[in-house]
């Protein structure tokens, strides 16, 4: 179990990133969903013991990571958003390389561990390739191995599937799943079906705060009945998003076809829809950013 209390930082730029979030992330796969800005990056780069917060407390099971970063890290596994590789190195030698960073310093140990880590996410057919000529979902995979080493407790992943093509983003997802049978995996995204898919229990944030905590059947559950679709022309959309609380707006085949929240029928011409993770997340977003519209 992974235990968050109370956790606030705030930048020299005065930007708060984090306020009070306190959050209790058992074993399995969680998610952490919020758009670009949210916090989530400095929410997990404080979890990874790179950054300190202004105040607060994390502990995984009797760990405290804050206090104890060198035992922190031999326990956790870390991808980051951006994850630099050596291009002209071999998938082989550079989780070696990895292996030996994390202690495994016996030559027979680290082989084994190597090979069985680069099975896990198969690679092993690669591992004489150059990670420059990696795909990205192979980079990715390729992450998870060297997160792998020295078989963490605690797995961070940070946007894990942006740019991934469908079939990568499959494979890459099933990876994870796997993963997060045995320990705490946080997966934190901006794409709701990362979350939709794999996640028992996930959290909301927006603007440093915690905006829900829970399971995403049930956040989806507590809007059934109230979610609205409807297909309007341009001209209307912007009536539609003044009169009405408007969750989402897509373009289908050129026309925009808005989601909306009302406990009754807005009005002609709309019909209710079984909602949707999505629903939930834009519906949360749409109620931290009121306050802010009606401070300006």
């Amino acid at each position: 179990m992974l235990v968050i209390r109370d956790l606030s930082k705030t930048y020299a730029n005065g930007v708060q990133a984090l306020r009070n979030i306190s959050l209790d992330i058992p074993n399995g796969m969680f998610g952490l969903l919020g758009p670009n800005g949210a916090g989530k990056s400095t929410l997990m780069r404080t979890i990874a013991t790179l950054q300190d917060p202004d105040c607060g407390s994390i502990h995984l099971d009797d760990l405290d990571v804050l206090a104890d970063k060198q035992a922190a890290r031999q326990s956790l596994g870390y991808l980051p958003q951006e994850f630099g590789v050596y291009p002209k190195v071999t998938a082989e030698v550079m989780l070696d390389h990895f292996a030996m960073l994390k202690g495994v310093v016996d030559a027979k140990e680290r082989k084994a561990l190597v090979e069985a880590l680069l099975r896990q996410v198969n690679l092993w057919e690669k591992r004489y390739y150059k990670l420059g000529t990696f795909s990205g979902g192979m980079r990715r995979r390729f992450g998870i191995a060297q997160a792998l080493i020295g078989t963490p407790r605690l797995i961070i992943v940070d946007e894990p599937t942006a740019g991934l093509d469908p079939e990568e983003r499959n494979r890459f997802l099933n990876l994870l799943a796997e993963v997060g049978e045995k320990v705490v995996v946080i997966l934190s995204t901006h794409i709701v079906d990362d979350v939709t898919d794999l996640c028992p229990r996930m959290a909301i944030i927006a603007q440093g705060q915690l905006r829900l905590v829970g399971e995403p059947r049930e956040a989806i559950r507590s809007l059934d009945g109230r979610v609205w679709r409807k297909s309007i022309s341009k001209d209307e959309l912007a009536a539609c998003r003044e009169q009405l609380n408007v969750l989402s707006t897509r373009l289908v085949a050129g026309q925009p076809v808005v989601h909306v929240l009302s406990d009754a029928s807005p009005g002609e011409g709309f019909a209710a829809v079984p909602p949707n993770l999505e629903d939930v997340y834009f519906g949360e977003l749409r109620r931290a950013a009121a306050p802010i519209a009606q401070a300006a």
